[in-house]
C-alpha cells in the first residue's frame, strides 16, 4: 500500500546550540535590481552572533553576482539555473562548512525582510528548536494575489496533513536551521525545497517552530517556481520521502 503520510519519525535528545556566526543564504535567479537591498537589509548581528551572507547565483543572465558582491555578500554560483533546490543545497552545505551556528535562507526578491531574522533565530540558539520557519499567514501579508493566497493554503493544509504536524505556512520562503539540522538536511530534488525538506527534517526528529513574520507581494523579478513545474516535481519526490524502498 502506498503511505500518503508520514508513518515514522526518529526521536532525538534536543540538539546543542552551537557555536559560530548565523548565515543568511539569499538563492538568486536574475535578481540584480533587488538583492543588494536585500543584503543591506541583513543586521550585522543577531543575538550577539555576527551575520554573514551568502548569496547563490543559479545562472543567472544579469548583474546579480556582481551587485551581490559590491553590497558585501559573499557569492558562489552555478554555471546553469539548476532550480531552488540546488541552490539552498549548494548554499547550506558551504555555510556548513564555514562554521555556521544556523543557517537561515530567504528570498533574494525582497518580498522578505532579512531585518527580522531575530525572530527566527532566537528559537534555535536559545535551543528551544532546530528548524524554524517564518510564517506569513501567523504574520502580516502585505499584499498576495487571491490565487496564490489560496494555493498556499490548500497545500499547507496537505503537508499538514502527511507531515502530521500542526503549520501554517508550507511554502514560506523564510527559514531557519540549526547546524546539526543543516548537517542532516537533505533536499530531495532540484526544482523546490518546501515540503520534502519540511518531511525530512520532521521524519528525522528535528523541533519544528514557526514565527510570525512580514510579507510583501514581489513587483517584479524572475520566479524560481512555476505550479505546474512545481507539482509535478514535488508530488512523486514525496511520495518517494513516504515510501523508501
Amino acid at each position: 500500500m502506498v503511505r500518503i503520510r508520514l508513518s515514522h519519525r526518529t526521536t532525538r535528545p534536543p540538539c546543542p546550540v552551537a557555536s559560530g556566526p548565523v548565515y543568511l543564504l539569499l538563492p538568486a535567479h536574475d535578481e540584480a535590481d533587488r538583492v543588494a537591498a536585500v543584503i543591506d537589509r541583513l543586521p550585522a548581528q543577531v543575538l550577539g552572533r555576527e551575520t554573514y551572507c551568502l548569496v547563490v547565483d543559479d545562472g543567472s543572465a544579469d548583474d546579480t553576482a556582481r551587485r551581490a558582491t559590491a553590497a558585501g555578500a559573499s557569492v558562489l554560483s552555478h554555471g546553469a539555473n539548476r532550480g531552488l533546490g540546488a541552490a539552498v543545497r549548494t548554499g547550506i552545505a558551504k555555510a556548513v562548512a564555514r562554521g555556521a551556528a544556523m543557517v537561515a535562507f530567504c528570498d533574494a526578491d525582497g518580498e522578505y525582510d532579512p531585518g527580522e531574522l531575530e525572530r527566527l533565530a532566537q528559537p534555535i540558539l536559545e535551543g528551544a528548536a532546530d528548524y524554524v520557519v517564518g510564517s506569513r499567514f501567523a504574520g502580516r501579508i502585505g499584499d498576495m494575489r487571491p490565487h496564490r493566497r489560496i494555493g498556499n493554503l490548500v497545500l499547507t493544509r496537505a503537508l499538514r496533513l502527511v507531515a502530521r504536524t500542526p503549520l501554517s505556512d508550507g511554502q514560506s520562503g523564510f527559514r531557519a536551521l540549526s547546524r546539526a539540522a543543516a548537517v542532516e538536511a537533505e533536499i530531495a530534488h532540484d526544482y523546490n525545497y518546501a515540503q520534502v525538506l519540511t518531511i525530512d527534517l520532521i521524519s528525522k526528529g528535528f523541533r519544528y517552530a514557526e514565527v510570525p513574520i512580514t510579507y510583501s507581494f514581489r513587483e517584479g523579478g524572475h520566479s524560481f517556481v512555476r505550479l505546474g513545474s512545481y507539482l509535478r516535481a514535488v508530488i512523486p519526490t514525496v511520495l518517494r520521502q513516504l515510501n523508501p524502498p
